[in-house]
């Protein structure tokens, strides 16, 4: 079996996920795998990634964020990025990141209310 990499913290039906540390290609493919397995394993209806604690997010672990994202998706749940640095939003806009069609919110409690917004959207109905 892998070793976890994150820890994952369940809310209701949504998993918060908080990224720290200086994150190697390696390890960053580890938390893809990990991530995907945690959604199919339990269900959730959504995943809140925290990257506040991330001083450096390089084009490739962006690029992963957005793969987990779309993964995410694709098994049936909603993703936000949560916490995004100013100073990581003007490298990611330097480097031509693209970004845009990721949901991203300033703190977990604004993804949380996202992620609400879009089952909704999804589903017609409110979900908690």
């Amino acid at each position: 079996m892998t070793e976890d990499v994150v820890p994952v913290m369940r809310i209701g039906d949504t998993l918060l996920v908080a990224l720290q540390g200086d994150l190697d290609d390696t390890t960053v493919i580890r938390i893809e795998e990990q991530l995907t397995r945690e959604i199919a394993n339990t269900s959730a209806t959504g995943m809140l990634i925290d990257v506040s604690r991330l001083s450096v997010v390089d084009s490739f672990i962006a690029r992963v964020l957005a793969r987990i994202v779309a993964m995410v998706r694709l098994l049936g749940a909603q993703a936000a990025v949560v916490g995004i640095q100013p100073a990581v939003a003007i490298t990611l806009v330097e480097l031509g990141v693209p970004m845009g069609h990721l949901d991203t919110a300033l703190t977990a409690e604004q993804g949380l209310a996202l992620l609400q917004r879009l089952r909704r959207d999804d589903t017609g109905t409110d979900l908690p």
